[in-house]
């Protein structure tokens, strides 16, 4: 397991007394030009976070424009072509020409948005600091296309190697056999999930979270045969080990490690009586 990484701004007030520390009230620790863009965009949070949405939006509708494009030309292709047609026939046209229209889309948009994703991987990193910061512009940015995806078309096309594909095109490391029988992943670049793991309906798995101010990211290994229950939550820093299972509808706690073969929040078998 990766550990996050440690800056000046990790080294908070340790004052047991002191429950909160905004580091996000700080004034940054780095130094030249990503200073001054650190402390603008911490002195005006709700502007510096609109001045940094506006190109993931452009990006998103830019994914949109393309993955609609096929469609839109087809059917322009079928109306011209049954121009001269009665109207169920140009009805039964159409429908045609939006159903296929709409596979495209599909097929498009998870291709498409990890062509646009692809140059900010590098960038996603584990790390340990301020939501205000350089380092989680990337992060943001690679779960806004993630959720793109998650939250139009990718439960059409769960469980099956489609969402697979578009799993592994983002960053995610998945192994051969593997079985991911959910759309509720954040963070899919920061996600390891070895041979024959099984991820079961509506389990969520996100490489981060949030503690006292803090943004937390760091890395979510899941080991060679594992099997993850449905409804399961799993957060940043949890390493399954081999063969281990995850009861459904259990959290998982970040920086928990799963011992290989464990039985994870499952009761303990009652014990007979002699």
């Amino acid at each position: 397991m990766q550990n996050t990484e440690a800056t000046p701004e990790t080294k908070h007030n340790s004052d047991p007394n002191l429950e909160y520390d905004d580091i996000n009230a700080r004034g940054s620790s780095k130094s030249g030009f990503g200073k001054i863009i650190e402390n603008v965009f911490r002195k005006f949070q709700t502007v510096g976070f609109l001045f940094f949405l506006v190109p993931v939006i452009l990006v998103c509708v830019f994914c949109l424009a393309v993955s609609l494009t096929p469609g839109i030309m087809l059917v322009n292709w079928i109306g011209v072509e049954v121009a001269t047609q009665g109207l169920l026939i140009k009805s039964f046209a159409y429908g045609l020409g939006l159903s296929f229209g709409f596979l495209a889309f599909i097929l498009t948009l998870i291709t498409i948005v990890p062509i646009m994703n692809f140059p900010i991987l590098p960038f996603v990193k584990a790390y340990r600091g301020a939501w205000f910061s350089i380092e989680s512009i990337p992060w943001y940015y690679h779960n806004a296309l993630t959720y793109l995806v998650r939250y139009t078309i990718l439960d059409l096309i769960t469980p099956s190697p489609l969402n697979v594909y578009f799993f592994k095109m983002m960053g995610m490391k998945v192994g051969k056999g593997v079985m991911i029988n959910t759309s509720n992943v954040s963070d899919p670049c920061l996600i390891i999930l070895e041979d024959y793991v099984t991820i079961g309906g509506s389990v969520y798995m996100m490489a981060h979270y949030g503690m006292k101010g803090f943004l937390i990211i760091d890395k979510l290994h899941i080991k060679k045969g594992a099997m993850v229950g449905l409804a399961a939550k799993l957060l940043g820093g949890v390493t399954i080990g081999e063969k281990a299972v995850v009861a459904p509808n259990v959290a998982v706690l970040p920086k928990t490690v799963i011992k290989p073969g464990e039985k994870y929040g499952m009761p303990a078998a009652p014990v007979n009586p002699t």
